[in-house]
């Protein structure tokens, strides 16, 4: 028997009434894609799978585990994404990549966002799985990233306008066959790189720790193992395209929310070229809960807060130094901005990026790891620093 908790029962009982309300509502796509995010949370959680964390050990110890089993990751994905992305359809349904196009704006704010994972403490699915698995620090990071999306959304036609490529994917000139061979070839130098560093610099690859926990206590409890997080979401990622016809997105919600926050006091949004955009501007129009990435959003929430309850480690703590709080606010406010002119995130760019096959999701990457130096060198004068722990997304 498994003891979940106050906490736990409630955020069981989210999931449970949110998807039957959003059926009811919404329909039952928008209900599925609600446990989607659910599942999402919940993978994330038990897997600790963290993108900050992982760049910064190999950047400070040069252990590169983490952006091993990143590389598994994308691998597994354009295996699964090129061939629906090409045909264009997906079990019957039209299907499109998350493409954008690569230039100087999503360089300048995969750079900010770099920093901002560092200072922040997490990247985008970071802050959502951490806030929800009951960390109070991340709740200033997630607002601060709320209101630098909003801010995004206002210069977001200057950036724009920069010089860029236009949209393209590996696929399209490639095809699916050689888009996915490349791309492996690149994720293979990538994991080549990470072992020459890591057995340079310290002799020997690092092993996963052992796990407290076996067979299903281990399943239900966690710690998942890195590689199967990173399945379950690709999984759980292809599973989105095929629901909501795109990828797994995070971050355009945050610029809602900030810009439906606007409206209520006193601010209209509408008078920025952003919310004029078809798209956006019917999703201010229409409620929070018709909005397919704050539904998965709050989805992955309330799946933190139940890992983090199965595993006993739902315990919320205010006790946050000033110099911490000082970091979430800057590095919140430089998540939001950069992921608002880069086309996205670690999700929206990186992951969902790459596994279309844009070009704008490895140039994210590249400037995004700049960003995330610069940002390592800047924690020292907020933290005190350890080995990464769960609470770094």
């Amino acid at each position: 028997m498994v003891d979940l908790g106050a906490s736990g029962m409630g955020a069981a009982a989210a999931l449970v009434l949110g998807a039957i309300g959003l059926a009811l509502t919404y329909g039952p796509r928008q209900a599925a894609l609600f446990v989607v995010g659910g599942a999402l949370g919940i993978s994330l959680y038990h897997a600790a799978f963290g993108f900050t964390s992982a760049w910064r050990v190999f950047i400070t110890e040069g252990r590169g585990r983490g952006l091993r089993v990143q590389m598994v990751l994308l691998a597994l994905a354009v295996v699964l994404f090129f061939p629906a992305l090409a045909s264009g359809t997906l079990f019957g349904n039209e299907v499109s990549g998350l493409i954008a196009p690569a230039g100087l704006g999503v360089m300048a704010g995969a750079f900010m966002f770099g920093i901002g994972m560092q200072l922040g403490g997490g990247c985008a699915s970071g802050t959502l799985f951490t806030a929800g698995g009951g960390n109070a620090r991340m709740l200033i990071t997630l607002l601060f990233f709320i209101i630098g999306s909003v801010l995004g959304t206002v210069h977001f036609d200057w950036w724009a306008g920069l010089p860029s490529l236009p949209p393209t994917a590996l696929w399209q000139p490639f095809g699916a066959g050689g888009g996915i061979a490349l791309s492996l070839a690149i994720f293979a130098a990538i994991a080549a790189l990470t072992v020459w560093v890591e057995r340079r610099r310290n002799g020997a690859l690092e092993t996963a720790p052992a796990s407290p926990r076996t067979g299903i206590a281990r399943w239900l409890r966690g710690p998942w193992p890195l590689v199967a997080g990173a399945v379950a979401l690709v999984l759980l990622n292809f599973l989105t395209l095929a629901l909501a016809g795109r990828p797994w997105g995070i971050t355009s919600a945050f610029a809602l929310w900030g810009a439906k926050l606007a409206q209520i006091i006193g601010i209209d949004p509408t008078a920025w070229a952003y919310w004029q955009r078809p798209g956006n501007a019917e999703a201010l129009q229409a409620s929070l809960f018709a909005d397919i990435t704050t539904v998965m959003n709050f989805g992955i929430i309330a799946g933190a807060m139940l890992a983090a309850s199965l595993a006993g480690r739902f315990a919320p703590s205010l006790r946050i130094p000033l110099r911490s709080v000082i970091a979430a606010v800057i590095g919140g406010l430089l998540l939001g901005y950069g992921a608002r002119i880069a086309y996205g995130c670690n999700i929206g760019a990186y992951f969902s990026g790459i596994a279309s096959g844009s070009l704008h999701g490895y140039l994210w990457a590249i400037a995004a790891f700049a960003g995330n130096i610069l940002g390592v060198a800047m924690r020292p004068r907020f933290f005190t620093e350890g080995r990464p722990s769960r609470a770094d997304g």
